[in-house]
């Protein structure tokens, strides 16, 4: 697929074999409750984009995370060691989103971040994305992700109220090369697995959403798990929650978390209704944020820990999943 949008300026909706090249915001006609069609800066100020990039290894949690939101842009990185409880966490944002790039290619172009000295960039090819950080003498890397052997992302399209839709391009357990170092450490990349989530579309103005991703590689039963759930966003007629079981994506049903909003660090309980996911996550720590500003709004929690319980193929096969590191989310946002 060239571009998701049509010749008629309509979108594609469904679960996509692969990514579009191009998922291209001028070509779409917008249109209000009415039908009447929304250009200028009111169109271009609607379309946001953001790009999570999360890594999980034998002792190490990383997660990246680049937002253009048009009247604001923002960035953050945090970084945990379980072994030592040592975390570490940076964040910016940046009125009109200045010093910001992002690419409308899911797999191609440049996505970048600048406040001062502290840069971020994430940039891909066909079966590659690389990921840069150098933030504030403390944090570095050059790391490649593997976007060739095995590839098989979910990229799903789904309406967003009466007038919008959100596109999504999810990925987990891709192998990952490089340098990374954190202080006077120089930490081992042979072992991470890396999560991607490459969204974007004319959202809700006011939505939320729960989320979880797990890149898992069992050394007992030597197979590789994955998975991306989603709820409360990205529902309509279809979901984007998927389970990869060594590189072959299995489509799954509705998902349903259940924790405690008063306190995000108990324990959560994540669970489809087809039965193929019933899992416990015990968080190990969190990064959050509220902002309550008068046309925007942000209550974003992501905690990050582990999971422990059971997935299952479409044959009825069992996987055991032991302590594997990754992500919650729990964020409401109006923008």
């Amino acid at each position: 697929m060239q571009n998701l949008i049509l010749p008629n300026g309509q979108v594609q909706f469904g679960w996509f074999p692969e990514p579009p090249k191009l998922v291209d915001p001028k070509s779409y006609i917008w249109r209000d409750a009415m039908d009447k069609p929304i250009n200028g800066w009111r169109k271009k100020m609607a379309f946001n984009q953001f790009q999570f990039i999360g890594l999980t290894g034998d002792d190490l949690i990383l997660g990246v995370a680049i937002v253009n939101l048009k009247w604001v842009s923002n960035a953050f990185i945090y970084i945990y060691q379980p072994s030592t409880q040592q975390f570490e966490e940076f964040s910016w944002m940046m009125p009109f989103a200045m010093n910001t790039q992002v690419s409308h290619m899911p797999n191609g172009g440049t996505w970048s971040f600048k406040s001062g000295k502290n840069h971020i960039s994430i940039s891909a090819t066909d079966n590659k994305r690389k990921l840069s950080l150098n933030v504030r003498d403390s944090l570095f890397a050059d790391l490649e992700i593997n976007e060739a052997d095995q590839y098989h992302p979910l990229p799903v399209c789904c309406r967003a109220g009466y007038n919008g839709w959100v596109f999504t391009n999810k990925s987990t357990c891709r192998p990952v090369s490089g340098q990374l170092k954190w202080h006077n450490q120089t930490i081992p990349t042979n072992n991470l697995l890396a999560s991607v989530d490459w969204s974007c579309g004319f959202m809700r103005r006011e939505t939320f959403w729960n989320w979880a991703s797990l890149s898992y590689q069992s050394e007992s039963q030597n197979v590789q798990i994955g998975f991306n759930l989603a709820a409360g966003v990205n529902e309509t007629s279809y979901t984007e929650n998927g389970l990869w079981i060594n590189g072959e994506l299995i489509k799954l049903d509705r998902v349903e978390f259940i924790f405690d909003r008063d306190d995000r660090l108990k324990p959560w309980r994540v669970k489809t209704s087809d039965g193929l996911v019933n899992l416990e996550f015990q968080p190990e720590g969190q990064r959050k944020e509220k902002i309550n500003a008068i046309i925007m709004a942000s209550n974003f929690t992501q905690v990050f820990g582990r999971f422990n319980g059971q997935v299952k193929d479409k044959q009825g096969n069992v996987y055991d999943i032991k302590n594997g590191l990754g992500f919650c989310e729990d964020h409401y946002a109006k923008w």
